[in-house]
């Protein structure tokens, strides 16, 4: 790895440590689908600043734990730190309805959704193993 690689990796441990004040645990059990919506609370002033992103993607619709890491580019645990935050808040409740409701998508998620996350996960471990594609 290059000095520069390894200075960038350092610098976003760095921040996300900040981030979540030193914290390396959530303080509720959150699984990566676990649905998430806009509650009725407010995040405290002293929140970072990706909790009011994860409350503006919330607010748009329903979002998952795993999809609100991707879309902020932070680590799955550092925002399932964040969410915990925001449910002590009343800021981000847990749906306890279908993650696909309000979707019109009545089994899942899209086909496009699924390619481009497989895209992803390509992308990111090229050598990993390849499974046989569903005919």
């Amino acid at each position: 790895m290059s000095t520069h690689g390894r200075a960038t990796e350092e610098s976003m441990f760095v921040r996300t440590y900040t981030l979540t004040r030193g914290r390396t645990r959530p303080r509720h059990l959150l699984g990566l689908e676990t649905v998430l919506e806009a509650g009725p609370g407010r995040p405290g002033p002293a929140q970072a600043e990706e909790c009011e992103k994860i409350l503006a993607l919330c607010r748009e619709r329903r979002r998952s734990v795993v999809e609100l890491a991707g879309r902020l580019g932070r680590p799955v645990t550092a925002v399932k730190i964040l969410v915990s935050d925001l449910l002590d808040a009343d800021a981000l409740v847990v749906s306890l309805t279908h993650p696909y409701a309000d979707t019109g998508a009545a089994s899942g998620p899209s086909t496009q959704l699924l390619a481009a996350l497989s895209a992803g996960l390509k992308r990111k471990w090229p050598d990993a193993i390849a499974y046989p594609q569903a005919g």
